[in-house]
């Protein structure tokens, strides 16, 4: 009986058995190149004098990728160092993108914190001079929040219903129709949306009537191609099994829709809908040209009279110029900033009460 040797690894062999089974370096390798690239960089830099976030961030990224594939590739192997170079430029992307998110946080925050105090938040700009230290911005925050709530309730049925109409009902050419000009809604320049706004309103009360109900208007014609795009795009996402488990029972198509279809994109449609809030709440020509730009102070009327807004108040405090004005415009820039994260909360909040309950 004869019986087969295993057989002996030869040149080839084992050159293949090596790229399969190569080193692997220390976990904590990556991190501490990291490190050290950051700090050597920074040194260098800082001897010739031209040190700069954006340039060592830069040169830090590039510095660590090109030591950690080459490491990769005399431990690891050809593969793994595949893997880490891909890796690697993925994270580079990520920091990439939140590098002037950061840096505008970190920029508004120094300018805006000095400024930025309860009495600051709690007065208005009534009886104060422009060169005077005082006054606040309380009367750009209330109508703020009135404006974008009334540009809000006028442009989040149409866009979420228009949806709900493409999505479920539209066929054919006039589904083509609504998403063309949807689409092109959606590139509208701001500046237009206020000048539509002015004519429409001219036409209906005359010359310089403005308020903030037009600029309400103003900011749901740019908000509803956003929420319409956005609600359609989730309302997809919802499985068809789904609706169609619905219809089986013999339940409605429009109590479908209500029952099953939008609570199950709640948590989406709430996402849409603050990315179109956060879209408009920081315009300032169409509210320039609809709401106005000199009101001075606390106006809860979106009907009658001029109402400020936090984007005016900023524009408005920049083209004064001088010290205090520049102070209060940082101010106020880190009072809006601060109202679009807590607007966002609210709405993470809200989409998990609407969302449905898993077991």
């Amino acid at each position: 009986m004869t019986t087969t040797q295993p057989p002996v690894p030869g040149p080839e062999t084992g050159s293949a058995e090596n790229n399969l089974t190569s080193g692997a370096l220390p976990n904590r390798f990556p991190l501490a190149l990291l490190v050290a690239s950051g700090m050597v960089v920074a040194g260098v830099l800082a001897a010739f004098s031209s040190f700069g976030v954006v340039l060592w961030a830069l040169l830090t990224g590039v510095a660590y990728t090109v030591i950690v594939v080459t490491a990769s590739v005399r431990v690891e192997g050809r593969r793994k160092a595949t893997d880490r170079l891909v890796t690697a430029l993925v994270y580079s992307a990520f920091l990439l993108a939140m590098a002037p998110l950061v840096s505008l946080l970190y920029t508004v925050a120094g300018y805006g914190i000095d400024r930025f105090d309860w009495y600051f938040l709690t007065v208005s700009m009534n009886g104060v001079l422009p060169s005077m230290d005082a006054g606040g911005v309380y009367h750009a925050i209330v109508g703020t929040l009135a404006i974008t709530g009334m540009a809000t309730l006028i442009s989040v049925p149409i866009g979420v219903l228009t949806a709900v109409y493409l999505v479920e009902y539209a066929q054919g050419r006039l589904k083509k129709v609504i998403t063309f000009f949807v689409d092109v809604m959606t590139g509208i320049p701001s500046i237009v949306a206020g000048l539509f706004v002015v004519a429409l309103w001219m036409m209906l009360f005359g010359p310089g009537n403005t308020n903030g109900a037009a600029g309400a208007i103003s900011l749901a014609v740019l908000m509803i191609p956003v929420v319409v795009r956005s609600s359609e795009e989730m309302l997809r996402l919802v499985p068809r099994d789904l609706r169609e488990a619905s219809y089986a029972l013999g339940v409605p198509k429009w109590r479908t829709i209500t029952k099953v279809v939008l609570p199950t994109s709640a948590a989406g449609l709430t996402t849409g809908i603050m990315l179109a809030i956060a879209r408009v709440i920081g315009e300032t020509a169409p509210l320039v040209l609809t709401a106005g730009s000199s009101a001075v102070s606390i106006n809860w009327n979106l009907f009658d009279g001029q109402m400020m807004s936090l984007p005016v108040f900023i524009y408005s405090q920049f083209r004064m110029g001088g010290t205090v004005n520049y102070e209060r415009a940082w101010a106020a820039a880190l009072t809006l900033v601060l109202t679009v994260m807590l607007l966002f909360i609210l709405a993470r909040v809200i989409g998990r009460l609407f969302a449905p309950k898993s077991r």
